[in-house]
């Protein structure tokens, strides 16, 4: 498998994570720490399908910075994408422990950031010549 069929290949599982996210509103159903959870993974889906459009490696790790850098030490700009780095607790630390605060998240407010993310990955994908 290349770099471009790979990248699709982890931007349709970053893509079932959204639609997971997209589908939690209900806050009494699902607890901030399992949405938190499926935003932090279609980010870190989209950030490895990028950097595997650029012909990139990437450390394997859920910490959202590293991934960032790599795609910087590529020449990319990242600048709009760097706030997301906050959902990395959600990978393994709010897997394993409670998620205390008195906001919850604003679903809707994640789910526009990373819907944000996975669509510019998208259309570099599409740019690149990948097809469905």
């Amino acid at each position: 498998m290349n770099e471009l069929e790979h990248a699709h290949s982890i931007l349709i599982m970053a893509e079932k994570d959204l639609k997971a996210l997209k589908g939690m509103n209900d806050i009494a159903m699902f607890a901030d720490e399992i949405a938190g959870f499926h935003a932090q993974q279609t980010i870190e889906k989209s950030l490895k399908a990028w950097i595997d459009i650029l012909g990139g490696e990437y450390p394997l790790t859920h910490d959202l910075s590293s991934l960032l850098t790599v795609l910087e030490s590529h020449g990319c700009d990242v600048e709009q994408f760097w706030n997301l780095v906050e959902y990395t607790a959600f990978a393994v630390q709010f897997r394993y422990e409670a998620f205390d605060t008195d906001e919850p998240l604003d679903r809707a407010a994640i789910i526009t950031q990373v819907d944000m993310l996975f669509n510019h990955v998208k259309k570099i994908l599409e740019n690149a010549g990948a097809t469905e």
